[in-house]
């Protein structure tokens, strides 16, 4: 599969708000497709999003940090 070329995950978890005003949602996802399929990784969503969504990743190998709370 070509790197530029989005795999779809499936959002199991919503762990928490992140960004300067809360803009961005960090959540625990399942690739469904490619070479991480059956990973489940962290990783930042942008816009409203809910438990059973599949949104489209370009890059599964990545992660981002966990949310820490203060």
């Amino acid at each position: 599969m070509p790197e530029d070329e989005a795999v779809p995950a499936e959002v199991v978890e919503i762990i928490g708000r992140t960004g300067m005003h809360g803009e961005v949602t960090q959540v625990k996802c399942k690739v469904l497709e490619g070479e991480f399929k059956g990973r489940i990784i962290t990783r930042n969503c942008v816009g409203p999003i809910k438990v059973g969504d599949i949104i489209m990743i370009l890059e599964p190998a990545r992660e981002v940090r966990r949310l820490t709370g203060r």
